[in-house]
């Protein structure tokens, strides 16, 4: 008899282990470790994944698996043990781990049905029985329309109905349908002659399969070539001269896209000093991790090309991280334009079902290189040769829900197993990556000038303060309008920026300054032109804009802040002839939408791309030589130790899109506090002096690099409730941690209530605490039977990268 040790699907303390489960015999030798499979658990069934099988089991009575869903491990035996490593790293569940590692499409969905046990239909209230005159099962969601909970609650309990779940799989596979010919092509000929005279539909199709010498099409190719019917195939498939099968294809969301090929350029000095050592790595087969900083236009990308071209050789495979969406179509048109079919393509604008055909393709080994977000680091190569992440500084690379993870710890996790290195690039990196480059933990590369020798455009600040006390309360500063008028009349283009993240137009009441909030979170809500409509970017609350003061029903009420869409109606005002793209997430929520924008940009149909900052990095055109950045200190004023270094990185990220080719570069940046130090040194594209006055900050209020952080947030419907649990938890931290760990909080968190949840957190820093993950686990054990039943939620993030 042979045993399987199960993950099963239930995210909860109890269960985060595996259970046995004997293996039916007809499955011996065909499941292995990383399949997922269908077993009873309690009264329901559920899915699991198999981490084991074995040849004996400690426990007597065990239940049998009940279904395979696989054919093939979809989890490689890495990929089981870099769970195991994400369980204990980022203190989630063991399946949340195994998750988190597949596309949506393969995540099981469960459907509640009811079942009728009892013999007699009279037996069930007058209300129930119609539901089961012809079915023994029943959906619940259908019952539930007409029938309270409470009622079918109590017929369970007196054993008349039972509740099945029914596990139902997303991922369908995309079949189409194939017809082939039977006979041979003479035999064909010979029965155009018998045909009777009206059948003339069925008569050219088989002249179709004659003349063209073909031996199978798709039905639907056949329909339209062959101009005929589904009823003259059926016809000819029924007297068995054609024959008809199902076949898969895979969606392809690039199908209709055309990749011009490219070829690898001459290298410059200095990105053959970059490209070198990672090339030894290589073919060393040597774990090394390399932060590649470049300034923006240095040619980073042709130095990820051209190595891992290289790994090809060697007939291995290589991931590329880019930060989400943004970058994908460029990047992709690179990529893609190299290698062709070799790459498969994973991010947020594809569909579930592309997403599906996308990660099948490097599943059966099809594809040797993935580009793609945070979650293409799980793609189940079984041969890495290398892993690049770009713009490594991105905050988006950082998943916030559970697993907590950060793509870069995976890639230098799976890197070490499979003995090859990891690539970090950005114009702007971390500081945490930055300090590890300078002690050695890293091996720096720089690339300090662009490939065409060109200069980095140069940068104005202007001084918002000034134009307002000259009387200027428009948005736009004069320098700024000249410019954009100067680029108008000599055709060129420019992009403008607005960083509207936390500071968004708020609707206000100007007689008595009442702010409409949203009812569930606290915060204001968000005015969107479109509809007159106030929505909360929190929870999706919306209602419609008052006509007077909810307070006062004084009329002045008003919307303040800028947000894009009212920028785009001042610029029309200002600049009635520019054409204008604007792209922001109203703009862009269509599958698509992103890629069609912006080739619309690139091929002049728009002056002024105006956008947040999704247009910030990555974005290559030649002929814009001019970026605005509207209000350049609205982070700066998040409750974040790192609000200097994400503007820094910002300014920097954004004024690198301008004069990338022949024509030279301007920036202007507007600011309310031009003085801050992250906005002069962007100015100067300074990153190194930038650098040494941040750690000094940050080393005198103890933040990372100096320190590492852990937050915990704890959430309820009752303030009371998270205040006494906080402080319960404050309590056993100080208790049983180091002396030198310092804990701040309890305090509420930055937003602290959102959907109608109070929210607290506190906040450990620690330099060396060896106890901190197993107290950790200690405190979530001690709350389990609470965040179980009593709607408490209680977060752990232990290397957050936002403090909201």
């Amino acid at each position: 008899m042979k045993y399987a040790s199960v993950i099963v699907d239930v995210p909860a303390m109890q269960t985060d282990r595996a259970f046995d489960y004997k293996i039916p015999d007809e499955w011996e030798g065909v499941l292995t470790p990383g399949m997922r499979v269908i077993v009873p658990f309690g009264p329901r069934k559920v899915q699991g994944f198999v981490v084991e099988t074995k040849d004996h089991s400690d426990f007597k009575r065990l239940k049998s698996i009940t279904e395979l869903l696989d054919i093939t491990p979809c989890l490689t035996s890495e990929l089981l043990q870099l769970g195991q490593w994400l369980t204990e790293k980022t203190l989630c569940f063991k399946i949340s781990a195994f998750q988190v590692m597949l596309p949506a499409a393969m995540k099981a969905k469960y459907e509640k049905m009811i079942g009728i046990t009892t013999d007699l239909l009279a037996d069930l209230p007058k209300q129930i029985q119609p539901f089961f005159q012809k079915n023994s099962q029943v959906d619940l969601k259908d019952i539930q329309q007409t029938v309270s909970l409470k009622e079918i609650h109590k017929e369970i309990e007196q054993g008349n109905l039972e509740v099945i779940y029914k596990v139902k799989q997303k991922t369908n596979k995309k079949m189409i349908k194939i017809i082939k010919r039977n006979e041979s092509f003479s035999r064909l000929a010979e029965l155009v002659e018998q045909l009777p005279t009206n059948a003339k539909k069925q008569t050219d199709i088989l002249t179709y399969f004659i003349t063209n010498q073909i031996s199978e099409i798709s039905l639907q190719d056949l329909l339209t070539e062959a101009s005929t019917s589904d009823a003259s195939v059926k016809a000819l498939i029924s007297k068995g001269i054609l024959v008809e099968e199902s076949r898969e294809v895979y969606r392809d969301p690039y199908q209709d896209s055309n990749f011009k090929k490219t070829t690898p350029l001459q290298l410059n000095d200095e990105q053959q000093k970059a490209i070198t050592p990672i090339l030894t790595s290589i073919s060393e087969t040597e774990h090394d991790v390399f932060l590649m900083y470049g300034v923006t236009g240095s040619g980073k990308t042709e130095v990820y090309l051209q190595s891992i071209e290289e790994v090809l050789k060697n007939g291995k495979e290589a991931i590329v991280l880019v930060p989400e969406i943004s970058l994908t179509p460029q990047m992709v048109h690179r990529f893609k334009g190299r290698f062709g079919s070799k790459v498969a393509v994973l991010h947020s604008g594809l569909s579930t079902g592309e997403k599906y055909d996308e990660w099948r393709k490097i599943q059966r080994k099809e594809v040797q290189i993935v580009v793609g977000a945070r979650s293409a680091i799980f793609a189940p190569f079984e041969n890495l040769g290398m892993i690049i992440i770009d713009e490594e500084h991105e905050s988006s690379y950082k998943q916030e829900e559970n697993p907590r993870y950060h793509a870069r710890d995976v890639a230098i996790y799976r890197a070490k197993l499979h003995k090859c290195p990891v690539v970090l690039g950005s114009a702007t990196p971390t500081l945490e990556s930055f300090a590890r480059a300078q002690k050695g933990v890293y091996k720096l590369l720089t690339l300090k000038e662009r490939v065409n020798k060109k200069s980095m455009p140069s940068v104005d600040i202007i001084d918002m303060r000034e134009e307002l006390r000259n009387g200027n309360r428009t948005m736009f500063s004069t320098a700024l309008l000249e410019k954009l008028t100067e680029r108008l009349e000599r055709r060129e283009q420019s992009v403008l920026f607005l960083n509207r993240r936390g500071y968004s137009s708020f609707i206000m009441c100007r007689d008595c300054g009442f702010v409409i909030q949203c009812p569930h979170c606290d915060i204001s809500l968000t005015y969107h032109r479109h509809g007159h409509q106030l929505k909360c970017h929190y929870c999706g609350y919306e209602e419609q804009m008052p006509t007077v003061c909810p307070e006062c029903q004084s009329e002045h009420i008003r919307f303040f802040g800028t947000g894009t869409q009212k920028v785009e109606e001042e610029l029309v005002k200002v600049l009635p002839e520019a054409r204008i793209i604007r792209m922001d997430v109203d703009t862009t929520g269509r599958k698509g939408a992103h890629e069609k924008l912006l080739t619309k940009f690139g091929n002049k149909e728009a002056d002024i791309l105006l956008g947040t900052q999704m247009i910030a990095k990555g974005l290559d055109f030649p002929d814009v030589t001019f970026v605005g950045v509207l209000t350049a200190d609205t982070m700066l004023n998040l409750p974040d130790f790192r609000a200097a270094e994400k503007t820094f990185q910002l300014l920097t990220q954004v004024s690198g899109r301008a004069g990338r080719h022949e024509l030279p570069g301007e920036v202007i940046i507007q600011s309310y506090a031009p003085e801050h130090y992250s906005i002069q040194l962007a100015k100067q594209y300074d990153y190194d002096l930038f650098y040494e006055q941040e750690m000094n900050n940050r080393k005198n209020h103890a933040y990372p690099p100096y320190y590492y952080i852990a937050l915990l947030t704890v959430s309820h419907p009752e303030i009371t409730k998270v205040v006494s649990v906080t402080e319960k938890i404050v309590q056993f931290l100080r208790r049983h941690v180091e002396y030198e760990t310092r804990i701040l909080g309890p305090v509420a968190s930055p937003i602290p209530r959102i959907k109608d949840r109070y929210r607290y957190q506190c906040m450990v820093k620690y330099k060396r605490e060896k106890n901190l993950h197993e107290t950790l686990r200690k405190i979530i054990e001690h709350f389990q039977a609470e965040t179980g039943s009593n709607d408490l939620i209680i977060a752990i993030d232990l290397n957050p990268s936002s403090m909201m």
